[in-house]
């Protein structure tokens, strides 16, 4: 553990803190035990944080992918001068290319990444604060690299936003939830795509039992991540796309986290699925947070279920859940797709950000920087995007030949 006592920093380098001198002691922590007493403490406060920065969470991930994969704990955690938690930054440092790199810790499990701030502290920190910050981590990194961070959280500015970044290739995609889910749904949808979408809810019922159920127990949760796993396995084939659920410790670490309950009696991750008989055609786990559902995968069973949409239904059924338990917000992630429409028309902007701290950071920053505007430019531009998406397929194709 590395503790920094700020009000001894330089004033002239620019590094002493701006909140009304609230940022007395900067602590960085290599291991999750030691950083979890501030990090609960700022969980039961009006915390300005996405559910994926959670301390359960990002254990279990850690746990399983993390550590397995040498990325390391870079907890930081600044207090006041009662040693009250005024922010924490749930980081990791991992080598890259000779390098040391810090980034949010949850890797692609995580579809947006924030750190935790109290929401007074969020809404006066400001830039000089967080430089004389990330200085303490310049004998740790060369770069710190913090991609996917929404602008706004909950209607409050993000505050790395405050210091240089560029927008993400990707939006991330929400709505609005009201508790009256029919009246939602009639807002959605016309005559014509309700009429739709009862016809092929009767034509997958003509296969069999259709029954929806958030997966409860052990047995019932292996049994329907089973399914997600060959049916995503199958979906990512087809599209020409690395299959991130496929890497070691994926399986473990989602296992564990539908399992492990949280204080309400919730679990960590929710599993939903729509099966016929007994056959499970869709799923759809997410994570659920500060009033909001986050849905973090889905799957759906390739065939002759796929036609009557079966993942769409499902999503439909998830909602209504999210409506009856009051939730405000509904979001499918990052990325765009044509079944997101339905429900979350908001395109929340994301940002990144490549921070270098050192002169080999400096270079490497800046290629961070082109390669991911040219992705941007490239998923911004029609034909170029249609003609990447179709050479993956030719690829998966010629690959299955």
């Amino acid at each position: 553990m590395n503790v920094v006592a700020l009000r001894s920093l330089n004033h002239d380098a620019g590094l002493v803190p701006v909140i009304a001198g609230r940022i007395a002691r900067v602590a960085v922590y290599d291991d999750f035990a030691t950083a979890e007493p501030a990090w609960r403490a700022l969980e039961q406060q009006a915390t300005l944080a996405t559910p994926y920065q959670g301390y359960n969470f990002l254990r279990l991930w850690h746990r399983h992918i993390g550590a397995p994969s040498g990325i390391a704990p870079c907890i930081v955690v600044a207090c006041d001068a009662k040693g009250t938690p005024l922010f924490l930054w749930p980081f990791g440092s991992r080598s890259l290319g000779g390098l040391k790199v810090v980034e949010f810790l949850g890797g692609k499990h995580a579809n947006f990444n924030m750190a935790l701030w109290r929401r007074d502290v969020a809404e006066q920190v400001g830039a000089e604060d967080l430089r004389g910050v990330l200085a303490q981590l310049a004998a740790r990194a060369d770069m710190v690299m913090l991609v996917n961070q929404p602008l706004t959280w909950a209607g409050t500015t993000n505050p790395f936003a405050l210091l240089p970044q560029q927008r993400s290739a990707n939006f991330g995609f929400s709505g609005a939830l009201i508790p009256d889910f029919e009246s939602l749904f009639r807002a959605r949808t016309n005559a014509a795509a309700r009429k739709k979408m009862r016809k092929k809810a009767n034509a997958l019922a003509g296969y069999g039992t259709v029954r929806f159920a958030r997966a409860e127990g052990a047995v019932e949760i292996r049994h329907v991540l089973d399914a997600f796993f060959k049916q995503k396995a199958v979906r990512m084939r087809a599209q020409g796309l690395p299959d991130v659920f496929a890497a070691p410790g994926v399986r473990r670490f989602i296992e564990a986290a539908s399992v492990a309950e949280m204080p309400d009696g919730d679990p960590l991750i929710e599993l939903y699925s729509l099966s016929v008989n007994d056959i499970v055609v869709a799923t759809m786990g997410g994570i659920a947070g500060g009033g909001r559902f986050c849905a973090m995968f889905n799957s759906i069973q390739a065939g002759r279920y796929a036609v009557e949409s079966p993942g769409e239904q499902l999503m439909v059924d998830v909602v209504r859940q999210c409506c009856a338990r009051g939730f405000d917000t509904f979001d499918l992630g990052i990325g765009e797709a044509h079944y997101k429409g339905l429900f979350c028309t908001d395109a929340e902007p994301l940002f990144d950000s490549y921070w270098p701290l050192s002169a080999s950071g400096r270079r490497v920053a800046f290629v961070f920087r082109l390669a991911a505007a040219a992705k941007r430019a490239i998923k911004e531009h029609r034909t170029l995007w249609s003609m990447v998406r179709k050479t993956r397929r030719l690829r998966a194709w010629l690959s299955s030949v």
